[in-house]
């Protein structure tokens, strides 16, 4: 017992008890408040029955939009005929769609957040004397991060799992065993590592280790103009290393799918929540046209990770309904509570801005990592040039465009 009294009397943990005792107190009895004076909408904006009109063409709008944006890219991609995965109108729809995500996030979410978090029905303390808005989006990228890591180490031990138990694995099915050449006749030395003799120093399953000294000198010989490390990637000696990284971003994109579809889904909720408890035709009508490049655009993204994750037909479906009736039936929600609803009470503000920060952080992370780094630092983009001028120019005319929907919505 000294030697714990001695801790809590250098590191003052009674204090630091005390201090967060009594902040949790005061955010308890913040929102034990029930009602708050609402802000009265403007008369002449307020219309009951146009509201509802706009509210079922909202419901049709944005379900058309979230449907057709997630399945372009699953649809095109799996028939090869609208969309190939690899081709340049994909990738700069899908750079535009980070962009989207990415203004969501940071325009749209989190001030959201803050508006919600610092409103006069809120007290002062400790709404206004914390930035909860920011630190919550910050712990909630941070969870982010820990999930993504822990289900690729997941979905990568499994992969393990299944080529040591001798199942056809993505490597092995895509693999075929290197012919044994002699070195005069093509410049190249090939030794087999059979999978007894254990895996390599750098932690891979057996593969073809490729003497390239004797292949570059040979491959100086006839062409003269080398093209680096693009050239070297396009070549039949790297094959198991482009299978492994296929392997590898199939992995990353089966985790970024389902951790993207919880972003999304999660502020979508509250968006059509937000929509459906709305009288005014004024709020209501702008906000029909911009949720709907909203979710068209989201979806694209989400359709995309989803497509590249190669998920079975019926796992693949239920997560684009999923997504696409998300927002619809937040509106259909908060139409049928709009009498009751008070968006000013405490509890209410609270809750939203908390998802808010939440999906911020989220969607700024996902955004960040798993949608721009992936495959803006991707082998196929370095090595085009034209793709990468593309790639910026969508990815900040999709920002762009997102941010300026803020001015309406």
């Amino acid at each position: 017992m000294p030697l714990f009294e001695e801790f809590d009397a250098v590191l003052h943990l009674a204090r630091l008890r005390d201090r967060v005792s009594s902040l949790s107190e005061r955010i308890l009895v913040s929102i034990a408040t029930t009602s708050c004076a609402a802000v009265e909408e403007v008369e002449e904006c307020r219309d009951d029955e146009k509201a509802l009109w706009l509210k079922v063409a909202a419901i049709a709008s944005i379900l058309v939009a979230g449907a057709v944006g997630v399945a372009v890219p699953l649809v095109g991609v799996r028939k090869g005929r609208l969309v190939r995965a690899d081709g340049g109108l994909f990738v700069f729809m899908k750079a535009f769609a980070a962009g989207v995500v990415l203004a969501t996030g940071f325009v749209h979410m989190l001030n959201a957040a803050e508006s919600s978090l610092t409103n006069p029905c809120l007290p002062d303390s400790p709404w206004k004397a914390f930035p909860f808005a920011g630190f919550v989006a910050m712990v909630a990228a941070l969870g982010t991060l820990v999930v993504d890591f822990i289900g690729t180490q997941y979905y990568e031990r499994k992969h393990v799992a299944e080529a040591t138990a001798g199942k056809p694995s993505l490597v092995e099915a895509a693999v075929a065993p290197a012919p044994v050449m002699d070195d005069d006749e093509k410049g190249i030395t090939v030794i087999s590592v059979t999978p007894e003799a254990g895996p390599s120093q750098n932690g891979k399953d057996p593969m073809h280790i490729i003497g390239m000294h004797a292949h570059a000198a040979a491959h100086g010989h006839s062409h003269p103009h080398v093209h680096g490390a693009c050239q070297s990637h396009a070549s039949a000696s790297h094959a198991y290393d482009e299978v492994e990284g296929e392997s590898s971003s199939r992995i990353r994109h089966l985790v970024a799918s389902q951790i993207l579809e919880l972003g999304i889904v999660s502020h979508s909720a509250i968006i059509g929540l937000s929509l459906g408890v709305s009288q005014s035709p004024c709020t209501i009508r702008p906000l029909v046209a911009a949720l709907s490049f909203h979710q068209f655009f989201e979806g694209f993204a989400l359709g995309g990770c989803i497509s590249q994750a190669q998920f079975k037909s019926t796992a693949a479906a239920v997560m684009a309904c999923f997504f696409a009736m998300t927002t619809p039936a937040g509106i259909a929600v908060g139409a049928v509570v709009a009498s009751s609803y008070n968006t000013n009470s405490p509890r209410a503000l609270v809750v939203e801005g908390l998802l808010d920060s939440m999906s911020a952080g989220i969607l700024i992370y996902m955004a960040l990592v798993d949608l721009i780094a992936a495959d803006f630092l991707s082998q196929t983009m370095s090595c085009n040039v034209r793709l990468q001028v593309a790639s910026y120019f969508a990815l900040f005319l999709g920002a762009g465009a997102m941010s300026a929907l803020a001015i309406w919505a």
